[in-house]
């Protein structure tokens, strides 16, 4: 009984070979023929009896269906045609690797390359044209047909990240970061000649055989910096844009460590602390920022504002002063600080209502109230200057020029003001 159990078995397994073998040779011969449909029937049909095949079947069965999609994505450049094709043809790889051979991996490498070319040039065109949401599946495509060149992946990720497709974005970053990404590469540039421009070489022979032709001169070898910090930036971006806060903070700090003088990220986990109403941490973080870069006028800008929501007015003038001596083209700065400066008039509107039966103190109130206007009106009119369709800046400068009785003045603006309604 168990010897015929044991023939059964074996019947068995040699019709299921025959069968896999058939299926086969019929995929290859519709493959020879570019009837990829049918290749595609019969690669599917062998695809469930394939996991007992021996390695050397394997290797022809995963470059069968490598091409057989591959040709179906000439037609149908899908993702699933060239997901399926990058995985075969990965699959193949690996057998071959295994058994120390390459017979079909060599084949198997115009098809992906050309492929890859294709895909490569569809996906940087996209991202080019801020296609950000084709962008992100072609450059991840490119990524699945050919893994090692990771920087498609990097590609991938920051298109997401534009489309806004932010667990996407996130899934590729952390990827980018398990791997150990650095992005560092050697690039290799000469000057033109003729043109005198510097161009990419490409590599190191191609440079030294065209500085050797004369046609190229003083050739140089830079290495650029690792990526790894700025990937591990982004994942800390990508969940400010999800508005995990408290997960941001721990990528951000995660990002500190290996950049611990990179100004934006500082400036990130500020505005995450203020977010989460920690004012002592954001002044800190702001001071070191501050350390850091003591010329970036927008450090300032941001004390100035949280100055203001602590009630510190003078404090947030002293920034907003700041930021425009570092910029004097800072518009926001100049309307910041002419509505600091007007926190003052909330009192004098106040003891102005106190002193309604008192005409004395109430002109007096009065004319601190006008100088106080004056002393605005040319930080309001640099904001004008800067930035001529700014509704809030004209309506304030139409209530300026009115109460200071600046008649013509407030004509011109009240006409600006009704031509933009």
């Amino acid at each position: 009984m168990k010897n015929q159990l044991l023939l059964l078995v074996a019947l068995f397994m040699c019709t299921v070979t025959f069968a896999q073998k058939d299926e086969i040779k019929a995929a290859e011969k519709a493959i020879k023929k570019d009837d990829y449909a049918t290749a595609k029937a019969q690669v599917q049909s062998a695809e469930s009896l394939i996991a007992n095949a021996d390695d050397k079947t394997k290797a022809k069965f995963y470059y069968l269906k490598g091409e057989t999609y591959a040709g179906l994505a000439k037609t149908d450049p899908s993702a699933e045609n060239y997901d399926q094709a990058a995985s075969a043809f990965n699959a193949l790889f690996d057998v071959e690797e295994n058994l120390g051979s390459n017979k079909y991996t060599t084949l198997a490498e115009p098809t992906l390359n050309t492929m890859i070319s294709e895909v490569s040039a569809k996906g940087i065109k996209s991202y080019q044209d801020k296609n950000y949401e084709a962008a992100k599946t072609e450059l991840h495509q490119v990524y699945s047909l050919s893994p090692r060149d990771t920087v498609y992946l990097e590609y991938a990720a920051n298109a997401a990240y534009m489309a806004k497709d932010f667990d996407l974005a996130l899934e590729y970053f952390t990827s980018l970061k398990d791997l150990g990404y650095t992005g560092i590469a050697t690039e290799y540039t000469a000057v033109n000649v003729e043109t005198g421009e510097r161009e990419n070489m490409g590599t190191k022979a191609q440079m030294d055989l065209m500085v050797k032709a004369g046609s190229y001169s003083d050739p140089k070898e830079e290495t650029s910096e690792s990526k790894q910090p700025t990937i591990i930036k982004n994942i800390a971006f990508v969940h400010v844009e999800k508005g995990d806060t408290e997960k941001a903070i721990a990528a951000v700090k995660d990002a500190r460590e290996v950049a611990p003088e990179d100004v934006a990220l500082i400036l990130t986990e500020a505005n995450l602390q203020i977010k989460l109403g920690n004012k002592d941490e954001f002044a800190n973080l702001m001071s070191q920022a501050i350390e850091l870069d003591p010329t970036n006028p927008t450090l300032y800008f941001n004390l100035g504002v949280i100055a203001g929501e602590q009630g510190e007015s003078e404090k947030s003038k002293e920034y907003y002063n700041k930021a425009i001596e570092l910029d004097p083209e800072y518009v926001d700065a100049y309307i910041n600080l002419g509505s600091a400066m007007l926190e003052d008039d909330k009192v004098l509107v106040e003891e102005m209502n106190k002193s309604l039966n008192d005409f004395d103190k109430y002109d007096e109130i009065k004319a601190k109230q006008v100088a106080l206007y004056k002393e605005v009106i040319p930080v309001y009119e640099k904001a004008y200057s800067l930035r001529p369709n700014d509704l809030d800046t004209i309506r304030t400068l139409m209530s300026l020029y009115e109460n200071t009785e600046m008649d013509d003045k407030f004509q011109t603006m009240k006409e600006k003001y009704d031509s933009m309604k």
